[in-house]
């Protein structure tokens, strides 16, 4: 570990999920108006990372009254409330700009295929405690 990763090691906050680009996220940002902060949620597809560390910024891509919003956050920032994962999606790209050109169901990105502990052939509790 080098001398800037230690210190940006104190910066780093705890609880963020782990999410990729093209998955749908919930950033729950805090917005100062005046005297007064409220938390505003802005849900969108991950369009695009970049950086490492305390410095990683992620860019959010909304359809916001039929116009396209994009906003850079930065992950770590201590204006970030909390970060949560809504959907997964399905993306061979790390950098989805296209989607600025596409319009209705052309711009969707699908879903990606989750598998379950009971599919993929583990035992269930529920199931062992009544046998």
């Amino acid at each position: 570990m080098n001398i800037i990763q230690s210190l940006e090691k104190a910066y780093l906050k705890e609880g963020i999920p782990r999410f990729r680009v093209g998955d749908t996220i919930r950033v729950h940002a805090k917005v100062v108006e005046g005297d007064k902060e409220r938390i505003q949620v802005f849900e969108g597809v991950v369009s695009g990372r970049q950086g490492e560390g305390a410095r990683e910024v992620i860019r959010v891509r909304k359809l916001s009254y039929g116009v396209g919003v994009e906003r850079l956050f930065p992950v770590h920032s201590p204006m970030i409330d909390k970060i949560e994962l809504a959907k997964q999606g399905k993306v061979r790209r790390a950098k989805l700009y296209f989607l600025r050109e596409l319009r209705g169901k052309a711009a969707r990105i699908k879903e990606k295929e989750r598998v379950y502990a009971s599919v993929a052939g583990a035992t269930q509790p529920e199931a062992a405690e009544e046998k």
